[in-house]
């Protein structure tokens, strides 16, 4: 879409967005927003759709989002940002109903720091949480689950910065690759992508099987 909401011709690869909205696979919703990371969020749309769901991807308005590229660097005491790539939301957080998506996906990047204060999207997570549908979250994502209050009591892994975070909100941090808890999938950042993805994918093959 362009800056107006209007459809576009997607990203780097020329496709678009998302499968025509009558499509009758499964759809996962993806929430994001500028200065998400790159691989964050198109590694799990890609391959969620190469599995053969809908990906719809959903943001504070329509928009061609502008991503990040995160990376470690030697010298640096954190890891360095970069531009990155650019891609079309096909939803405002107002348009979302939760009820049609069997689940929802949560890069990381910076967006959750400012993503987490809105309101709509809090209520979109925590009906996700409610009804126990599969939720993936990666790096800074965890930030978000944490707004919405759906981190208590669970067992997740989330960037390492984020440890305290994750105590604060009642959550059981663990330094690894992926940690699965029911239907919540956690990841660290983008090198741990095949493991999320693997766990996710073994998690929402069961509660939302493709044909």
């Amino acid at each position: 879409m362009s800056e107006d909401g209007t459809r576009g011709t997607g990203g780097a690869g020329g496709a678009g967005s998302t499968e025509a909205t009558g499509s009758a696979a499964p759809a996962v919703l993806l929430v994001t927003g500028d200065a998400a990371d790159s691989l964050e969020v198109l590694y799990p749309y890609q391959r969620l759709r190469e599995e053969g769901y809908t990906v719809h991807i959903a943001a504070p308005r329509r928009k061609r989002l502008r991503f990040v590229v995160h990376d470690v660097e030697a010298g640096y005491d954190t890891y360095t940002e970069k531009p990155g790539y650019t891609w079309p939301a096909d939803l405002a957080f107002t348009e979302v109903d939760p009820g049609r998506y069997a689940a929802v996906v949560i890069p990381g990047g910076r967006a959750p720091e400012y993503l987490r204060n809105d309101p709509e999207l809090r209520k979109i997570l925590k009906a996700f949480f409610d009804a126990d549908k599969p939720v993936a979250q990666i790096c800074h994502g965890p930030l978000l689950t944490a707004a919405s209050g759906g981190l208590g009591g669970r067992r997740v892994t989330a960037h390492p910065a984020l440890e305290a975070d994750m105590q604060a909100a009642g959550a059981f941090f663990r330094d690894r690759e992926v940690v699965v808890d029911g239907a919540l999938v956690s990841a660290r950042s983008w090198p741990d992508h095949p493991g999320w993805m693997r766990e996710f994918l073994a998690v929402l093959r069961a509660a939302a099987p493709v044909g």
